[in-house]
């Protein structure tokens, strides 16, 4: 089955867990966004998904996944469908949900570090909003990010086969695990650069990944989008505290 990834064309963001753990698999799918809009893909082709008044289930924003005649919504939702289709979950059902639980760990983090930068709303320009952002980061550096990475710490040191975060296997979240740590090193490397000492598993996870064949090869292709001041993770001197 060829899968179809519906994120926006031009910056990582959420989409990117979801390509890694495809990339990892050496999956066969498209990122439909990023192709021509002669051949029925480009940007269009995602906003026809979002517009259809056809969809009995429509998803409410990218990253949407197609599989089939199946139309999954949400990053953790989607990595949980593919993590077992892709030898990227644990096969047992408990071990299914322990990975799912902590994907879904992740993606509260992602939403509080997109909240640096918009704490007002998204809707407005960061522009709109650098005083409130300015004290937003400030409680996010000093408690939230070790917080977080102090827990993901802990499921490491307290999992006896401590190469990977579920079950003695690589799993997606691993995958995710990686994408978050290059993205804060981005953001907030100042805060990173202090932190890292503490959580020396995480970063061993995060070089282990890094060094895999697929992901090295995704890493060094025009596929990896850059980090950039459009997606989640934004680097803004003045909030890199």
């Amino acid at each position: 089955m060829r899968y179809e990834l519906y994120y926006w064309p031009s910056i990582q963001g959420r989409g990117e867990f979801v390509r890694l753990a495809l990339e990892e698999a050496r999956a066969d799918y498209v990122d439909v966004a990023r192709l021509p809009e002669r051949d029925g893909m480009g940007e269009s082709a995602l906003l026809h998904f979002l517009d259809s008044a056809e969809l009995e289930r429509p998803p409410f924003a990218p990253p949407f996944f197609k599989a089939g005649d199946r139309i999954i919504a949400q990053t953790a939702n989607i990595l949980f469908f593919l993590g077992p289709r892709l030898g990227l979950a644990p096969e047992d059902e408990a071990g299914r949900l322990w990975v799912h639980q902590l994907q879904l760990t992740i993606a509260d983090l992602v939403a509080e570090i997109h909240n640096t930068h918009h704490p007002i709303g998204a809707d407005l320009y960061y522009e709109e909003q650098k005083r409130e952002a300015r004290h937003a980061a400030e409680l996010f550096v000093r408690g939230r990010i070790p917080k977080f990475l102090g827990y993901f710490e802990r499921v490491l040191e307290r999992n006896s086969h401590d190469e990977h975060m579920a079950c003695g296997t690589l799993s997606y979240v691993d995958l995710s695990i990686f994408q978050l740590i290059a993205g804060l090193r981005y953001a907030f490397s100042r805060a990173m650069a202090r932190l890292e000492s503490s959580i020396p598993r995480l970063t061993s996870l995060h070089d282990r990944i890094a060094a895999r064949p697929h992901i090295a090869a995704y890493l060094a292709s025009e596929r990896r989008l850059p980090f950039s001041e459009e997606g989640i993770f934004r680097h803004y001197p003045e909030l890199d505290i």
